[in-house]
Order: C-alpha cells, then structure tokens, then sequence
C-alpha cells in the first residue's frame, strides 16, 4: 500500500478498569487512547459484504494501519466522532507480515 493512502487519522482506544484509591473499589471501565495512527478506510464492497454473511461476520468496512504490535480484536476505533469495533484478530501483510495491518470492522459501539 502506498503511504498517501493512509490520509485519515483514526484513534485506537483500549478498556481500562481503575480502582477508587481511597476505597479500592473498582470503577466504571474507561476508554483510553492505545495509538493515534494514519489509515486508509474502505467500505466493505458488495462481495465482502456476502462473504461476511456466509461467515456469519458483521465487518461493514476496513482500515489498513502500518503494521502495530498489540492491537487486539477487544480495541475499538474512533474516527470522526463514530466508533467502529474490530472484528476478529487483525490481519498482517502478505509480504513480511510487519508493514500493514488490516483491521475488519463494524460501525457501532463495542463494550470489549
């Protein structure tokens, strides 16, 4: 993939329980920022869209990153205000497996 295409700028956020330091008591899980990357963003076309139901898979579109140790199917994606969940492990590269990730996702929020 060439570098121009990765023109969008999305945030890969992970969940993160803490604890109340007073009481120790665990609170409500919180969103925070794993990596800031460019990426380049299609939607899903017509054949991957029958290939994601014969799946069972509720991928509506992808985002190609340069490849990012850590990034797991439990992150989620914020771009433009919307959030998309990754479905399923992200996909490396053919070539070296260590250029470009390729992450399947779908609009909407994921609770991890």
């Amino acid at each position: 993939m060439q570098a121009g295409k990765l023109r969008h700028r999305i945030e890969i956020q992970h969940k993160v329980i803490l604890r109340d330091p007073s009481t120790g008591d665990f609170l409500d899980p919180a969103w925070v920022e794993f990596v800031t990357a460019w990426a380049g963003i299609e939607d899903s076309s017509a054949r991957d869209l029958v290939a994601a139901k014969a799946a069972k898979s509720q991928a509506t579109g992808r985002m190609v990153i340069r490849y990012r140790p850590g990034v797991l199917p439990t992150m989620r994606i914020l771009y433009r205000g919307e959030i998309y969940s990754i479905e399923g492990p992200p996909l490396a590269d053919k070539v070296s497996g260590l250029e470009y990730l390729t992450l399947l996702v779908s609009k909407g929020v994921k609770d991890g």
